[in-house]
């Protein structure tokens, strides 16, 4: 089920926004075959096949690249798929027989993605990177942080996965769109310096109109604003608040009690950039005087903007989510669930993570070899 369902995805396997983009294609509806070296390779991040939630939802083949059996055995696999996916640095897929060139003269249709974080070319194009490095080159890492400190990375979410899983995913969707109208495949190529820039668009138009400076913690969405951010409660636990407009910001003052502190104090407009930090004080002192669970009863599902700062333990049973089913319990292990939903054809997670292989003979027969080719395949030693 799902809404990519019938579409077959060939995936080589990697770490990061390659494999978290194949999982979304799989999460809703996708026939998303992943080809595993034969062997183990520390890659930095290895972990148990069940907790490997990125590998969800698709089959695994083992097959020996270095094996010209292994390259013939994968372009058969890609003659029948609508997608690839592959994260290597340019040039490599080149070197093992399996670049864009030669797939789309076997497969026209094929919609060959390439995900890398500094793009096909440039300068940078061959040299090795994580996501931080590429979220630095873009402004992005510079603006996230608080005020005197340093910048501080968002985890790999704005690299990694927005910048680079999500965009891939969009890509490799818009060409099988494209596809269908033209009976034409083209390659995708997903950087993430391009798509973590992309996610900036909205912060640049602002820096250009002078409404952000580069500084931070002094503006508006990065902590700079007494009205958009964490304030810690009296149990150390944290609350969220976001009272951008006017009339939430008169909820924030109304419910908080920052009216008749900050008539005490001689505190001036709110949009007054130089008195943001006494408000910030203002209203910390105030946040500290309750704990966070009182402070939900008094704000959440309000008007104020506000939200209690869940860890991994809390946020999957908060009513909330629980209500939406936002986290699943799949093959004992609580996961958030594909998104986003669709009513006609609702997602799911088609299966858990394989262990490597797993699937090497039931894929490559159901995609059309022969028991007397595994045989070769196997004394070639390209599978197992």
């Amino acid at each position: 089920m799902g809404p990519l369902e019938g579409i077959k995805v060939v995936e080589l396997a990697g770490i990061g926004p390659g494999p978290m983009c194949a999982m979304l294609l799989a999460d809703l509806g996708a026939e998303v075959v992943r080809i595993d070296r034969l062997e183990a390779v520390d890659l930095g991040l290895e972990q148990d096949r069940q907790f490997n939630l990125l590998n969800r939802g698709r089959k695994s083949v083992s097959i020996d690249l270095k094996k010209p059996e292994g390259i013939d055995a994968v372009l058969r696999l890609i003659d029948g798929a609508d997608a690839l996916i592959e994260g290597f640095r340019p040039g490599v897929m080149e070197k093992l027989g399996l670049g864009p060139d030669v797939c789309l003269a076997r497969n026209p249709r094929l919609v060959y993605g390439r995900m890398t974080g500094w793009g096909q070319d440039g300068p940078l194009a061959h040299a090795a990177g994580h996501d931080i490095n590429y979220i630095a080159l873009t402004g992005a890492l510079h603006a996230i942080g608080t005020k005197g400190g340093p910048p501080v990375p968002p985890l790999n979410l704005v690299g990694d996965f927005g910048g680079g899983a999500l965009y891939l995913a969009f890509g490799i969707c818009a060409g099988i769109v494209d596809t269908q109208r033209s009976g034409r495949g083209q390659v995708v190529d997903a950087a993430m310096t391009d798509g973590a820039s992309s996610l900036m668009t909205a912060i640049y138009g602002l820096f250009a109109s002078g409404e952000v400076s580069t500084e931070r913690g002094a503006n508006v969405l990065d902590s700079g604003a007494h009205y958009y951010g964490v304030y810690e409660c009296g149990d150390g636990r944290f609350v969220s608040v976001g009272s951008l407009e006017g009339k939430f910001y008169d909820e924030l003052v109304q419910r908080s009690g920052l009216d008749e502190a900050a008539k005490r104090d001689s505190l001036g407009d709110r949009q007054d950039k130089a008195g943001w930090d006494a408000y910030k004080e203002r209203l910390a002192a105030i946040f500290k005087t309750r704990t966070r669970d009182e402070w939900c009863a008094a704000m959440e599902g309000t008007d104020v903007c506000f939200a209690p700062v869940l860890d991994y333990d809390e946020a999957p049973v908060h009513p909330h989510n629980v209500a939406r089913a936002t986290f699943v319990d799949y093959d004992g292990v609580i996961q958030p669930a594909p998104a986003p939903r669709f009513s006609r054809t609702p997602g799911g997670i088609q299966r858990p993570p394989a262990t490597r292989g797993e699937h090497t003979e039931e894929v490559l027969t159901d995609w059309g070899f022969t028991a007397g080719e595994l045989d070769l395949l196997r004394v070639a030693g390209a599978i197992k």
